[in-house]
């Protein structure tokens, strides 16, 4: 029979038996560590080693551990794979568990489970980006969606349906989302759980039971009602709820500081699905990151807190008008008060993050930096409020929630260091003079031995015994030394300790009373700084709600300042917003691919766009190479950033409110879900046909380009049709089925547009120009030429081309099987024949060559180079 675990061990086991679905770091000194099956996928995430501890059931215990010091490294790698982790903390000192029996265990419980949607450290997080959890929840028939962000106490919901679920979950982008465990089993919702497969995770139904939800909200905001927040759904509060009771559970009931809840109104914001996000690439680009993304090309800001507005803005552009133009006021302001601007950058530069030591505070993990650094914030804000008095209305109204905090400021700043450590435990964070008995305490500390010395001098004189000596030993401690022949000199006050042959060791009260205060100093030193840090804690979390108020007036500053920073220098200009459905842009420009232009030295051409006026639908045609793409990307980007409320890169622009945006732009298939490019192509259309209406904006690409002539060019038909009679949307709409062209005859609001290209000694040259009309090749074969196909190839198939062209009335089959050589000689082959001269060859390229030229026009020069190419064309070989 096996023996029973050892006390250490079978804590352990209790504490993992509470917690099966997550690996436990479980404290051991300095160290956490991890068992069992924990041990080994531990082990292997991080790579590091895998040891052994002990036996348990006849069997090795796999093992392995990280530094506490340095935990947080590990976690975020343990984070970034996927993983939950519990932290087991000791909950008291080991020489408590000592004095109750030598087989005593040190307490321990888990005091947090750290899961991605949770995160507070900075070191786990992107300075830049949110960090949200949201929750999915049904009831009494309907969906809600709830998200917060932990880390800076932003919280808020929305009511959703599943058709426009995958694109409110997308706008969010939640590092972690919870949900019922029966909406898994939703077939209607499968194809939004397995776009967030990795950041699922699963509560009991009960969690989202509306009632008890309500009854979480109103215990948490301490409030009699939730009317006063908004007019939120039964699922909305469902949703809300078991947001509340998830980050109960794995802070172990220390709760954030989360701002009201607010409702997101479902038509307050641009709605943008998750293929036209990634197709413009808003907040990420082609290679990952914000690098050629469109946030990356438009941040300027200067503050954490900042850029992730500017993220929150871009991802969800506002659709109501009076709130667009407030922040293009801003901006406005900004772009003409030049100094204001240079002024307020200058403040805001690396300005602390107050949204995240906020919350770090209501959680009890703030450290001395975090203080420091709202200290130092609040000082930046006095500065900018100064800046605010005199600027224009637009820009004073953030005022009022910068001011105020003098005094909070002014005891920050003065306790505290320049370079605070980042745990309060450490000390050293209090400034000398800031406590009268800390310094006393630290004086005890850091001199004892010149306050020693100083008793020892003092001594000498009043007892006129030269000799005197102070000495400490471990026995003792500290004593007075006199030699024997002083003996008669030493004074009353002395008491007598030890005798020795050639002295006498004595004590006195002061010297009793010295030793205890420097025995203690330290512990004093660390309790005083302890006491303080407390003190300074409760006042910030006194005025935690305007300090959230003072730090989105910053975010929103810095967001506005670095936005006419951006319209300055590459010449943007403010959109007029309207709520009709009117779309004027003149020489309008790409943001992404202008900045990247711009940077290695070339010039942008601009172009212009005008979706109003019977003209709402573009039939745009051209070849590829001249840029259709980035038009069709540019113009769906302008009202994107006019709504998120940026001046845009046109020289002018009028935006009638866009409710819908959808961009299917670029190939891409899904091979995990059994999915070609064309049926993606297809399911993606499908969407943008069933949802968009009159305010929306539609850009296509080549749409039925991935299936038979005939098939695509039915279907790219069909759809021009739909969006022109059904959807009435405004749109663009890029092809290379010239033969579209036809149905502007007969919609009216079709109009064509076309890519301008200039022909010049057998080469084409790209314009990247738009303009009326339509193209009357695609170019292809010499796009193809550019690419570097061999010239045999690509004179191969411009005499394929040409005899295509010239025979319209016959299949390509037949033209192919029946006139050119090249496929004559396939079938040859294949019926194991000789291939056979056709009775016509076609003529090589050296003959062509030779039937264009004109030898009476040439000049000896031009007749030498005409000579030199022949060559060239001859050695290339034939066709």
């Amino acid at each position: 029979m096996s023996a029973e675990p050892s006390p250490m061990l079978a804590q352990y086991l209790a504490i993992k038996e509470a917690h099966p679905e997550v690996l436990l770091f479980y404290r051991m000194g300095d160290f956490y560590e991890l068992f069992f099956e924990d041990a080994v996928k531990a082990a292997a995430a991080l790579d590091i080693a895998l040891t052994r501890r002990g036996q348990h059931q006849g069997a090795e215990v796999p093992m392995c551990g990280v530094p506490v010091h340095s935990a947080e490294t590990y976690l975020h790698r343990l984070i970034r794979q996927g993983f939950k982790v519990a932290i087991c903390e000791q909950l008291e000192d080991p020489a408590e568990a000592r004095k109750r029996g030598s087989k005593s265990v040190v307490k321990r419980d888990v005091v947090r489970i750290v899961t991605p949607g949770t995160l507070t450290e900075d070191g786990l997080l992107e300075a830049g980006a949110n960090n949200f959890l949201a929750a999915i929840a049904a009831a009494e028939g309907s969906l809600g969606l709830a998200w917060l962000d932990l880390s800076t106490g932003a919280f808020a919901s929305e009511p959703v349906t599943v058709p426009n679920l995958a694109t409110a979950v997308g706008r969010i982008e939640p590092k972690e989302l919870v949900l019922a465990e029966r909406l898994l089993t939703d077939a209607t919702m499968r194809p939004v759980w397995k776009e967030w497969e990795a950041a699922i995770s699963p509560l009991a139904d009960s969690v989202f039971n509306s009632q008890a939800a309500e009854r979480r909200l109103l215990q948490f905001f301490e409030m009699a009602s939730l009317e006063p927040l908004g007019a939120f759904t039964r699922a909305e509060i469902a949703a809300a709820g078991g947001l509340l009771d998830y980050v109960q559970l794995t802070q172990k009931g220390q709760m954030p500081r989360l701002q009201r809840l607010a409702r997101v109104a479902p038509d307050a914001l641009m709605q943008i699905d998750p293929a036209t996000r990634r197709s413009l690439e808003l907040l990420e680009g082609v290679e990952g990151g914000r690098r050629g993304s469109l946030v990356g090309a438009l941040d300027r800001t200067l503050t954490s807190a900042g850029a992730r507005l500017l993220t929150q803005r871009v991802a969800a552009p506002s659709t109501i008008k009076r709130e667009i133009e407030l922040r293009l006021d801003q901006v406005e302001c900004l772009v003409v008060a030049t100094n204001l601007r240079d002024d307020t950058r200058k403040t805001l530069n690396r300005c602390p993050d107050i949204e995240r030591a906020l919350s770090r505070l209501a959680l009890e993990r703030a450290g001395p930096r975090d203080l420091l650094g709202i200290g130092e914030a609040l000082a930046r804000a006095q500065s900018l409020a100064r800046y605010l008095e005199d600027a224009d209305p637009p820009l004073r109204q953030w005022q009022a929630a910068l001011t105020g905090f003098e005094s909070l400021c002014s005891t920050l700043c003065d306790t505290l260091v320049e370079s605070p450590p980042i745990l309060a435990r450490d000390g050293g964070f209090v400034r000398d003079g800031a406590s009268l008995a800390l310094d006393e305490q630290r004086q005890l500390r850091d001199k004892a031995r010149e306050h020693v010395l100083a008793l020892e001098a003092r001594y000498r004189a009043e007892t006129g015994i030269a000799s005197l000596k102070i000495r400490h030993n471990a026995m003792l401690g500290y004593f007075i030394e006199v030699t024997t022949t002083h003996q008669e000199k030493v004074p009353a006050n002395f008491f007598r300790r030890q005798g020795l042959a050639n002295s006498s060791r004595f004590g006195s009260e002061e010297l009793s009373e010295l030793e205890s205060r420097i025995a203690g100093a330290a512990d004093r030193a660390r309790s005083l700084e302890l006491e303080i840090f407390a003190t300074l804690c409760s006042a910030v979390r006194d005025r935690s709600e305007p300090l959230a108020g003072l730090a989105a007036a910053l975010a929103e500053i810095d967001v506005a300042a670095g936005l006419a920073e951006l319209a300055t220098q590459f010449d943007f200009s403010r959109p007029a917003i309207t709520e009709d459905t009117e779309f004027t842009i003149e020489r309008g420009r790409h943001a992404v691919v202008e900045q990247a232009l711009t940077a290695s030295g070339e010039l942008f051409v601009p172009n212009d766009c005008d979706l109003g006026g019977g003209q709402r639908l573009w039939l745009l045609t051209g070849p590829n190479m001249a840029g259709k793409s980035t038009f069709l990307r540019q113009n769906a980007l302008l009202p994107i950033m006019a709504q998120a409320g940026s001046y845009v890169p046109a020289a002018k622009a009028r935006i009638g409110i866009v409710d819908r945006l959808f961009s299917r732009v670029g190939a891409s298939d899904d091979l995990a879900r059994g999915r070609s490019t064309f049926m993606v192509e297809m399911i993606e259309t499908a969407t943008i046909l069933n949802a968009a209406g009159p305010r929306s904006l539609v850009i296509l690409d080549e749409i039925g380009r991935g299936t038979a002539t005939y098939d695509g060019l039915s279907i790219a038909w069909a759809v021009i049709e739909h969006l022109h009679e059904v959807n009435r949307c405004r749109g663009l709409f890029a092809t290379h089925y010239h033969e579209l062209t036809a149905l502007a005859e007969r919609l009216d609001e079709l109009t064509l547009h076309t890519m301008r290209v200039k022909e010049w000694q057998q080469d084409v040259v790209f314009l990247h120009e738009v303009t009326q009309g339509a193209a009357d090749r695609s170019y292809g074969i010499h796009v193809a030429k550019l690419a570097g196909l061999p010239s045999a190839v690509v004179d191969r198939a411009n005499a394929v081309l040409e005899r295509l062209e010239n025979d319209e009335s016959r299949s390509p089959d037949s033209i192919l099987s029946a006139d050119l050589p090249l496929f004559a000689a396939v079938k040859a082959r294949s019926r194991g024949a000789r291939p056979t001269q056709s009775s016509h060859p076609e003529p090589s390229a050296v003959e062509r060559k030779l039937d264009e030229i004109d030898p009476d026009r040439l000049s000896p020069k031009e007749a030498l180079e005409v000579l030199y190419h022949l060559k060239t064309l001859l050695a290339a070989g034939p066709g």
